[in-house]
């Protein structure tokens, strides 16, 4: 199985983005031996998941983070972080201690997040400002995914940031995809319709400047007493200031993130997100 995965990212990366560079981070930084001091020469991606507070807590999310790494990485387009604890969402993130942190992400030397949060993640008010303004005024970019949705229920400004609410999750079953995007770099590689197994949240307070690129066929699902939107979008993009915000509802199962199609649209929406595509 593992072995099959490789081949298929090996595919995604080679096949379908034609991308030349397959070497591995500065150093091997992720993948062993120690980081020369030198300068970056690709993006810092942050993957950041905390799900202490989440109900039913998802089995995928160590998955798809790795998936994301593996994509920055087989593709030599950035460098990924992968880290659950929200300490490090600062700019000046501190020890345990209290004292300074040294090494390692902060939002000072990273260019976009990748997020799948659960729930009201805990950080405090002076993180909740610097990660607005991570995006708002730095024009950094960040990519949630999933259960990033339900996230920081209790904060209006995320609302406004990720430019929809959770209203629950009416299906998980096979379902029929609209792509609404096919100019986009991010979805145009998806036909016309497709059809999905996944657990689909629904929306709601979704924002007027969000672009929706896939949206779910509630025609062709079963009546459901918790349905109330009937557009029913899955994935997005919006500017949130000078940053850039994509979020996709899929990823409940963890075999979502090795659909060749949805690690392409991840990719590309990373590459978007960094602004290295329009």
């Amino acid at each position: 199985m593992q072995q099959r995965s490789a081949i298929v990212f090996s595919l995604i990366v080679v096949a379908l983005l034609n991308v030349d560079a397959l070497q591995g981070p500065p150093g091997g930084q992720g993948r062993g031996g120690q980081r020369p001091q030198q300068p970056r020469t690709r993006k810092v991606v942050l993957a950041w998941a905390d799900t202490r507070n989440g109900i039913a807590q998802h089995d995928s999310t160590s998955h798809a983070l790795s998936v994301i790494e593996r994509l920055g990485y087989e593709s030599g387009l950035y460098d990924t972080y992968i880290r659950t604890d929200s300490n490090i969402i600062s700019k000046t993130p501190k020890r345990t201690t209290g004292e300074a942190a040294s090494g390692g992400p902060t939002l000072a030397n990273v260019d976009a997040i990748f997020f799948m949060g659960h729930r009201d993640v805990p950080i405090d008010d002076a993180q909740k400002k610097e990660l607005l303004a991570f995006v708002h005024d730095d024009g950094k970019g960040i990519v949630a995914a999933h259960t990033g949705l339900t996230a920081f229920e209790s904060w209006p400004e995320f609302g406004e940031l990720i430019g929809a609410r959770y209203d629950g999750h009416p299906w998980h079953q096979l379902g029929t995809v609209v792509n609404t995007g096919g100019d986009s770099t991010i979805t145009k590689h998806f036909p016309a319709t497709f059809t999905i197994n996944d657990e689909f949240y629904q929306a709601k307070n979704v924002s007027p400047d969000a672009r929706v690129l896939l949206r779910l066929d509630v025609a062709k699902m079963p009546p459901h007493a918790e349905l109330r939107n009937q557009n029913f979008p899955l994935v997005w993009t919006k500017s949130y200031g000078k940053g850039r915000v994509m979020y996709s509802s899929f990823g409940h199962d963890a075999s979502i993130y090795d659909n060749r199609d949805i690690a392409q649209m991840f990719l590309e929406g990373m590459k978007w997100a960094l602004r290295l595509a329009d």
